[in-house]
C-alpha cells in the first residue's frame, strides 16, 4: 500500500471512529483538519474537503461550548446560540480532556491536571493554523477571521505582567479563561504564537481583512526572545523544526529578512535537541516504553528541513546568514533517516498492539498520517 492509500485508510478509520461520538480533542483535530485538506489537494476528492469542514464545525460546537457535565451551558464566550455560531472561537476552545477542570477551591494535583480540561495556548495556535489553512483551501475568509478572533482572545487571557514588569504567559487556563490552572510559562508558547500570528496576519492582508495583530505579534516576539528554546523532548524538537519551516516561508512571503537570525537560532536549538535525544537511545526501546505521538512530532518537524533548504536556495536574498543556515541544515539532514525509522516502527502492526498505541489511538494515528505526508501541515 502506498503512502497516500495509507493516509486515506488512517483518516477514514479516524472519521468512522470519532464523528458519531460527541467528544473531540483539539490537538488531534487540528492535525486531522490539515490531513483532510492534504488529501483533498492530492486526490481532488471533494469528500476530504467536506470532512475537514465538518470537523471544524464539530470542534466549534463541542469544544467551543461548555461540557455536558458542567452546570454552565452554551458557548464558552457567553454569547447566545445564534451569535455564538457567528463567532464560535471568540471565547476560546476547550482542550477536550476526559475530566472536568479543576475549580479554584480544589487542591492542585500535577498528575490529575494532565487529565483535566481547560485551555492550552499551544493547542489554540494549532487550531488557528488549521483555520487559516481552511481559508487558503476554500477561499472563504471567515475561517481566517475566526482564527484571528481566537488569537486576540487567547493573547488577552493567557498573557500577564510578572512581578519584574516583564510580559509572561500562563501555560493552562480555565475553560472560561478567567483564572490560570497552571501558572508557569510554556517553553515554546510565545514562539508558537509569534509564528502563527504572523501567518494569520499574512492571510488577512491578502484577503483585505482589517483585523490587526501587530501589537500581539511584537509582544510575542519579545517574549520568545527571552526564552531558552533548547529541548531534548522529541515533540518539542519537532515543534521547533515545524516553527522554523513556517518562519522560513514567512520570511520569503513578507520579505522580513531580519527574522533570519531567529531562524538560525531555532535550527541550532533543534540540532542540539536531537543530539541530546539520540543519546537517550529511546528509539531502541520496545513499543510499550515509547509514545508514538511524541516521536511522530519529531518526524513531522524533520520533514520540513528539506523545504527550508529549498526556500533558502531559491530566495537567499532574504536570508542574510544563509551560509550559517545551510551549515545547520546540512547537519540536521544527517537525521532525516529518523523519519523512516519512526514511521516504519509505528506502522508495524505488532507495535500497534502496545498499550501506548491503543490508549492514545486517535492522536497517534492522526500524527502518523501527518508524518507520512506533512506538506499541508507544514505549509503557511
Amino acid at each position: 500500500m502506498n503512502k497516500l492509500n495509507l493516509i486515506e485508510t488512517i483518516m477514514t478509520d479516524f472519521s468512522d471512529r470519532t464523528y458519531c461520538v460527541p467528544v473531540r480533542y483539539l490537538w488531534t483535530d487540528a492535525f486531522a483538519v490539515c490531513n483532510f485538506f492534504g488529501l483533498f489537494m492530492k486526490t481532488g476528492e471533494a469528500k476530504y474537503k467536506e470532512n475537514a469542514l465538518l470537523l471544524v464545525n464539530q470542534v466549534h460546537h463541542i469544544l467551543g461550548k461548555h461540557r455536558k457535565d458542567d452546570t454552565r451551558k452554551g458557548w464558552i464566550s457567553g454569547l447566545d446560540e445564534k451569535e455564538g455560531g457567528v463567532h464560535p472561537t471568540i471565547g476560546g476552545l476547550r482542550i477536550g480532556k476526559k475530566n472536568n477542570e479543576r475549580k479554584t477551591d480544589e487542591v492542585f494535583d500535577e498528575r490529575a491536571e494532565w487529565e483535566q480540561d481547560g485551555q492550552y495556548f499551544h493547542y489554540l495556535t494549532k487550531w488557528m493554523h488549521a483555520l487559516n489553512l481552511a481559508t487558503k483551501i476554500t477561499g472563504d475568509p471567515k475561517y481566517n477571521i475566526w482564527a484571528i478572533e481566537l488569537a486576540k482572545m487567547a493573547y488577552e487571557k493567557f498573557t500577564h505582567t510578572a512581578f519584574d514588569g516583564t510580559k509572561r504567559m500562563y501555560w493552562k487556563m480555565s475553560i472560561d479563561l478567567t483564572y490560570p490552572l497552571v501558572a508557569s510559562m510554556g517553553q515554546h508558547d510565545a514562539l508558537d504564537g509569534f509564528v502563527t500570528y504572523l501567518e494569520l496576519a499574512k492571510t488577512a492582508s491578502k484577503n483585505n481583512i482589517n483585523l490587526n495583530l501587530n501589537g500581539q505579534i511584537s509582544s510575542l516576539f519579545q517574549m520568545s526572545q527571552a526564552m531558552n528554546m533548547d529541548s531534548s523532548d522529541p515533540l518539542g524538537i519537532g515543534g521547533l523544526l515545524s516553527s522554523a519551516c513556517s518562519l522560513s516561508q514567512l520570511i520569503v512571503e513578507t520579505k522580513m529578512a531580519n527574522l533570519s537570525d531567529m531562524l538560525l537560532s531555532l535550527l541550532a536549538s533543534s540540532l542540539k535537541g536531537i543530539d541530546g535525544f539520540m543519546q537517550t537511545d529511546t528509539l531502541r526501546y520496545p513499543a510499550n516504553y515509547r509514545l508514538a505521538f511524541r516521536e511522530l512530532g519529531l518526524s513531522i518537524g524533520l520533514h520540513g528541513v528539506k523545504k527550508i533548504q529549498e526556500l533558502i536556495k531559491n530566495n537567499n536574498e532574504y536570508f542574510k546568514n544563509y551560509i550559517a543556515l545551510n551549515s545547520k541544515l546540512d547537519d540536521l539532514k544527517m537525521y532525516l533517516s529518523l523519519c523512516d525509522i519512526i514511521e516504519n516502527f509505528w506502522l508495524n502492526p505488532e507495535n500497534q498492539k502496545s498499550n501506548t498505541w491503543s490508549e492514545h489511538l486517535d492522536i497517534n494515528s492522526v500524527m502518523l498520517a501527518t508524518s507520512l505526508d506533512p506538506d499541508c501541515f507544514l505549509s503557511v
